[in-house]
């Protein structure tokens, strides 16, 4: 990042610092999952005029590895009420902050410190096949340089030491963080399942909507349409859909080390369907 831009950052952050009180909090999160098609449908949703994302940031990363900054910290990065309040009196209804972090799907606090701090808040969830997730993952960790097997399958071999302990690590204090856990739980994070059972008792069925990232990026519309219906946002038209890849290209997978992934993800994929409403697209 140059100079320039990191001035202009460092104002924006100081002026908003100064204004938290007076700035609107999230009415819904997207939580994840990492590599699922979060941004494309962040930037999609962002395009809606009664949905307000973050001043500077796609991904505050508060209730992750920032949770030690406070929650006027926070607050400073969303838009001020008062342009809220005009954008109210102009469509007739309030408008809806939020914000897309992936890691709080998978992060085991962060659960709990959204459902304490954002009371009433609604999540939003995207799964993808969790073969290519671990896939994209790995060749998107390896580009931003925060792995260094360029092997997959090496780096699926040493995933499990990596994140031994990490739980009890990052329930040392408020501002612990884990490398391997963030930036190497290839697999671990496919298991959907898992993350949302331990968010369904903090927040309740209602107030989570999990969707399927194949059929988003096959059926935008009609997923933007759930999405919208779930918020009780009114529709406003359709944004321009586009898919965002971000860093890096996986390697072709072999069969077999595909095949037998896939089969080590069957009984995981299969406890979707209750939160899907049947099978995954990519069970079928």
């Amino acid at each position: 990042m140059n100079v320039a831009k990191q001035a202009v950052l460092s104002m924006s952050r100081g002026a908003g610092r100064a204004t938290a009180l007076a700035r609107v909090l999230p009415s819904f999160l997207i939580v994840g999952g990492q590599r699922c098609g979060t941004t494309s449908l962040y930037r999609a949703l962002a395009a809606h005029p009664l949905l307000l994302k973050p001043v500077l940031h796609k991904g505050v990363h508060y209730f992750d590895v920032a949770y030690g900054r406070g929650l006027p910290w926070y607050q400073a990065h969303f838009p001020l009420r008062v342009a809220a309040a005009r954008l109210a009196r102009r469509h007739g209804t309030a408008p809806r902050a939020f914000e897309s972090s992936p890691y709080y799907l998978f992060h085991p606090l962060a659960g709990e410190r959204i459902a304490a701090d954002l009371p009433g808040v609604k999540l939003v969830v995207l799964v993808r096949d969790p073969v290519e997730r671990a896939c994209s993952a790995h060749a998107h960790e390896l580009a931003r340089g925060f792995e260094s097997q360029r092997c997959f399958e090496r780096a699926l071999e040493l995933e499990a030491g990596r994140l031994d302990g990490a739980e009890e690590s990052l329930r040392a204090g408020a501002d612990a963080v884990h490398h391997s856990h963030r930036h190497h739980a290839y697999l671990a994070r496919g298991r959907y399942a898992d993350q949302l059972d331990r968010l369904e008792p903090l927040f309740g069925r209602e107030r989570m909507l999990v969707l399927d990232s194949h059929v988003f990026f096959a059926e935008p519309e009609r997923v933007y349409d759930r999405v919208l219906e779930f918020l009780g946002v009114p529709h406003l038209g359709y944004p321009v859909f586009e898919r965002h890849n971000g860093r890096g290209r996986p390697a072709p997978l072999p069969c077999t080390v595909r095949r037998r992934l896939r089969d080590g993800f069957e009984a995981d994929d299969r406890r979707l369907a209750r939160w899907l409403g049947g099978d995954p697209s990519w069970r079928r």
